[in-house]
């Protein structure tokens, strides 16, 4: 490691595993820690989040885990007060959290709508709400959104909460970015392709009866690289993101999918 992220503080919500695993949150947690970051690991599951802890406890590196809902405003205060008393400071937030529950719109409920713009995006403008503050008071900071590449291109399943939501992610990056760049305050967004994580494959348990091997195999080929991506990759990318090697870099949105989104 080359401590790219060394002596700041890192936020990371979603950081737990929804199975077996390392997810994307998790990655990411893990890799601000092995580059130097002491990191707050955030989930609505207190045990994910405390096995994300331990994984980086175990390593030699320093983490607290937070059981919180980051669509709560009351949770995000708590969240970014338990950081500020531990810490005392707020370098990098990356926001992960999220959930789809796939539909067109026909059978797209108003509830499973409510329910994934608030979880998706609302979740993101609250936790940037209540950490701002604290990094304008650092002089500085990074905020990485964790967005979608079906923001900007329909897969073969459709998603529109999902979509919509992911879509939104992208406009509220850049909001913030311009409004925060003169207080040396960068936000960006990932937009990670087809990826096989224990969200994915949860997802695809409960949507194709179980088929997992079989879809993973039809993901698989969709990809140009001839196989989908891993959390792994978008942690990187988040990482490059949050270190000051992308400090003259903000409001951008880096597309982390193998070249899906420029296949016809």
């Amino acid at each position: 490691m080359s401590d790219r992220v060394k002596g700041k503080i890192a936020i990371v919500t979603g950081g737990g595993s929804i199975g077996p695993g390392i997810g994307n949150g998790k990655a990411a947690a893990i890799i601000y820690a092995r580059e130097g970051a002491s990191v707050m690991v955030v989930d609505n599951n207190r045990k994910a989040a405390e096995e994300t802890r331990d994984i980086i406890l175990g390593e030699g590196g320093t983490s607290i885990a937070f059981e919180a809902d980051v669509s709560q405003a009351f949770d995000c205060t708590k969240m970014v007060d338990k950081c500020i008393d531990h810490f005392g400071k707020i370098d990098i937030l990356h926001n992960n959290v999220g959930i789809e529950i796939p539909a067109d719109i026909d059978n797209t409920t108003e509830a499973d709508w409510d329910r994934t713009i608030e979880v998706n995006l609302k979740s993101m403008f609250l936790t940037c709400k209540y950490a701002l503050p604290y990094m304008e008071k650092n002089a500085g900071g990074s905020i990485v959104n964790i967005s979608s590449i079906n923001a900007i291109r329909t897969l073969p399943a459709f998603s529109v909460a999902y979509s919509s939501s992911k879509a939104g992610i992208i406009a509220l990056t850049r909001e913030i970015a311009i409004q925060y760049a003169p207080k040396h305050i960068r936000v960006n967004a990932v937009l990670p392709g087809l990826m096989n994580t224990p969200f994915v494959v949860a997802s695809l348990t409960s949507a194709y009866g179980g088929k997992v091997a079989e879809m993973t195999e039809k993901r698989d080929t969709m990809c140009p690289m001839g196989k989908q991506g891993d959390s792994w990759d978008v942690a990187y990318a988040a990482l490059f993101l949050a270190s000051d090697e992308s400090k003259y870099i903000t409001g951008v949105s880096l597309v982390v999918d193998g070249g899906l989104t420029l296949k016809s």
